[in-house]
């Protein structure tokens, strides 16, 4: 074939590859002296009809990733267009495609296959932030380095923000790795990408797709079927890799991980419990740790401002008297810090004047600041959004939860994303979960709530409190109107914990008065309206006792009731994950020793009685018997 002697100011030197969408030279730019690639579409190649749409997808990549600057992207510098072509001028990465390296090496080990799987979910973090979505994820797309480190490339079906780069009905994408939305004209999102993800990590770990065969079987198979497990492919992987995949495969997006940073710290965990150990070296650790001169910027600035508005002044006259006042609200034990996090800056202005007068109060404006400050500054509060770019406001408390455990967590979002208030109480234990817009009075209340729960956990010792106990006395009281959920349990937890077992409401009740129970787990099918009410006035009088709900309910509005007024623990779906579940039983009976030898933690977990759950004879008449419970907690198990 001849080569072209030169494209715009670029020559042409050789060829790297050709496909279906057109041909990729190596060429270089002699004014720079920098060698690139050229991605080439011949017109003459393209069916009259295919010509415009074509050409479309493909100025639209040039688009898209133009403006992303991002080391795991392949970059674009420049396109161009003549009457004869269309070309891509862009990155050289001298290496191989991941799909060379499948049919080299077709099954990868565990670290092995996180260090490729960690870096595409960095980069997709970054371009999903950017509003840039790539819809065809696949080996062919995933170039690396020969020092290993991966570029993405061709985001030619890519979509920009809300812009549907295709018409409706359009089928874009690899069929092997197409998500179920793809096959059915639904409209692809960030999640999309975490499908095809699921779809890489699945093959390089087992060697094999989650399906195979026609075009026609796949989109059969991946509309209706589950895939069998790595695990039946690849014995070593243990259940949580297993689970992590799984849910990367939800047929509905809405079952899947909601971030690329939740979607990784899912498949580290599953990988390193697989394998027995890290999965990533100290070196990556340390730097992962460590935060970018970008963050550190961003944190000085953010200190100087901060302090600034706290103090009255402005950071940019007088810096010193700004950073001053900052790092003295850092070291004041006499008021709370409270942290609220958003990326709508009249958000921030608006609860910054809302509480200035009351806490030293700190914002920030993504998750990777916040946990900045609270890693720094002791903050005792934080309030943060939901849906933010880069880190989800769940995810953010998760890790909040992990880096400081008395720091009182609360959610505030205008969405009633079920799957994400799930999250929070799942992963975060969130304090509360406020609804915007808020009212100032309700907020004022909640927060006042939460700081004073904070102040007085931040002045109590509770490192006594963490004694592992492998064996518990006091039992745990399974509400079901079946025997399966409460055999199940005794089944999984063996001579862990002894189980007891009610049929309804007022059996639970009974229980309770004839002997002390550490937690509930109830199926809401026992009986929701009672088992509602229960939860609501247990916890205002006896909030020691830890409750999980597992239901198959979708009601977002109800599980946002059960978290602020209940302060249900852990939210199960139907049908339960048994390895979850035994897990969730695990840390609340955890939680109700750490109750038990230090009464001053429950503060965190207490809530006004429900005048709701009160309201009707029979709620009054529970109350009553409620409040005759005796009270446990001075006496040590």
């Amino acid at each position: 074939m001849n080569l072209p002697g030169r494209i715009g100011k670029y020559d042409v030197q050789a060829i790297l590859g050709k496909g279906a969408a057109g041909t990729v030279y190596r060429g270089f730019d002699s004014a720079i002296k920098r060698p690139v690639a050229l991605k080439v579409i011949a017109k003459r190649d393209l069916a009259v009809a295919d010509v415009e749409p074509t050409l479309a997808r493909f100025r639209k990549e040039a688009e898209a990733v133009g403006r992303l600057t991002h080391s795991r992207i392949a970059a674009i510098y420049d396109f161009i267009e003549t009457d004869e072509v269309a070309c891509i001028v862009m990155e050289l990465v001298s290496g191989k495609s991941l799909e060379q390296h499948l049919a080299e090496v077709s099954q990868y080990g565990f670290k092995d296959t996180w260090e490729i799987i960690r870096q595409i979910l960095d980069g997709l973090g970054y371009t999903h932030a950017q509003g840039v979505i790539h819809r065809d994820l696949k080996p062919g797309n995933i170039l690396m380095n020969e020092d290993g480190r991966v570029k993405i490339t061709d985001f030619g079906v890519a979509r920009i923000d809300t812009t549907r780069l295709t018409h409706p009905g359009d089928v874009v994408g690899t069929p092997h790795y197409m998500a179920p939305e793809q096959f059915s004209s639904g409209e692809p999102t960030a999640l999309t990408d975490l499908y095809q993800v699921g779809v890489l990590a699945y093959e390089l770990l087992t060697g094999k797709r989650p399906f195979t065969g026609t075009s026609a079987e796949i989109l059969r198979r991946v509309l209706n079927e589950r895939p069998a497990n790595p695990s039946t492919h690849n014995p070593r992987i243990t259940w949580q890799l297993d689970w992590a995949i799984q849910k990367a495969l939800s047929k509905d997006p809405r079952d899947r991980f909601f971030s690329a940073q939740e979607l990784g710290d899912a498949l580290r965990k599953g990988l390193e419990e697989s394998l027995g150990g890290p999965v990533a070296s100290a070196a990556i650790a340390a730097a992962a740790a460590t935060p970018s001169p970008a963050i550190a910027n961003l944190l000085d600035k953010a200190k100087l401002i901060a302090g600034a508005k706290d103090a009255g002044v402005l950071a940019g006259p007088q810096p010193d008297a700004a950073a001053t006042a900052m790092f003295a609200a850092a070291s004041d034990t006499r008021k709370a810090r409270v942290l609220f996090v958003d990326d709508e800056e009249r958000i921030l202005n608006a609860l910054r004047t809302l509480f200035r007068n009351q806490y030293h109060v700190f914002t920030a404006e993504n998750g990777t600041l916040a946990l900045e400050f609270v890693k720094r500054f002791g903050i005792h509060v934080v309030v943060s959004d939901q849906r933010m770019p880069g880190m989800t406001g769940v995810d953010l408390l998760r890790q909040v939860k992990e880096v400081a455990p008395n720091t009182v967590r609360m959610l505030l979002t205008g969405y009633s994303d079920l799957a994400a208030i799930v999250g929070s109480i799942n992963d975060g234990e969130v304090f509360r979960f406020v609804k915007k817009p808020w009212d100032n009075a309700e907020i004022q209340r909640t927060v006042g709530d939460a700081v004073a729960i904070a102040m007085e956990l931040a002045a109590t010792s509770t490192a006594a409190a963490t004694t592992p106990v492998v064996k518990y006395t006091t039992p745990v009281l399974v509400v079901d109107p079946g025997p399966d959920l409460a055999e199940g349990l005794r089944a999984i937890l063996g001579d862990m914990v002894p189980v007891r077992h009610a049929l309804t409401t007022t059996d639970a009740l009974t229980t309770l008065e004839e002997e002390e129970v550490a937690v509930i787990v109830a199926d809401l099918g026992a009986g929701r309206e009672g088992l509602v009410t229960l939860f609501k006035l247990l916890k205002a009088e006896h909030p020691e006792v830890l409750s999980m709900v597992i239901t198959d309910d979708t009601d977002s509005e109800l599980v946002i009731e059960l978290i602020n007024e209940a302060q249900v623990f852990r939210f199960l779906s139907k049908p339960v994950n048994v390895h979850h579940l035994r897990g969730y039983v695990d840390m609340a009976l955890r939680k109700y020793t750490q109750f038990k030898k230090a009464p001053e933690l429950v503060r965190q977990h207490a809530v006004t009685e429900s005048v709701q759950a009160k309201t009707s004879l029979w709620g009054a008449r529970l109350f009553d018997r409620i409040k005759g419970l005796p009270d446990r907690l001075s006496t040590a198990e």
